[in-house]
């Protein structure tokens, strides 16, 4: 009835939706990467570098502008800034440099993951959770 009243299929189809999204991200990616190879070129100046790494740091790290939990702008600071932070530094890279990290990049995004790795990762990830469950059985224990 709500889809009759509003006509929500008309609006827009989800799956095109959904696949703008994942196209978006896979590109976000590949800036991001590019970025990363583009930072560690020794024929990038130190400036560059260095708003890279701030945004990189930005891009990971939990503490927000604004925090996440306030509705709708908790998101959009992550979806604005970042973004724009990547395009600013590929704005500042130089051309040589820009070369060599979109070849790297590319590279680094059609190179297969490693089920080896994920596997240390998954593994690192299940002891921490064990010793952190160990250590709170411990202290609520004693």
């Amino acid at each position: 009835m709500l889809n009759e009243v509003f006509q929500i299929d008309n609006i827009f189809d989800v799956r095109q939706v959904k696949a703008l999204l994942k196209k978006w991200a896979g590109g976000l990616k590949r800036q991001t990467l590019l970025v990363y190879f583009a930072a560690r070129d020794p024929r990038t100046s130190w400036s560059v570098r260095l708003l890279a790494l701030l945004v990189a740091a930005y891009a990971l790290s939990p503490i927000d502008l604004i925090p996440d939990f306030i509705p709708i702008l908790g998101y959009l600071d992550d979806l604005l800034l970042v973004p724009l932070g990547v395009a600013l530094v590929i704005r500042l890279i130089p051309e040589p440099v820009m070369e060599s990290a979109q070849r790297q990049a590319l590279a680094a995004t059609e190179r297969p993951g490693s089920v080896g790795m994920a596997a240390v990762i998954v593994l690192i990830w299940l002891l921490a959770l064990g010793c952190t469950g160990w250590w709170a059985y411990r202290a609520l224990r004693a």
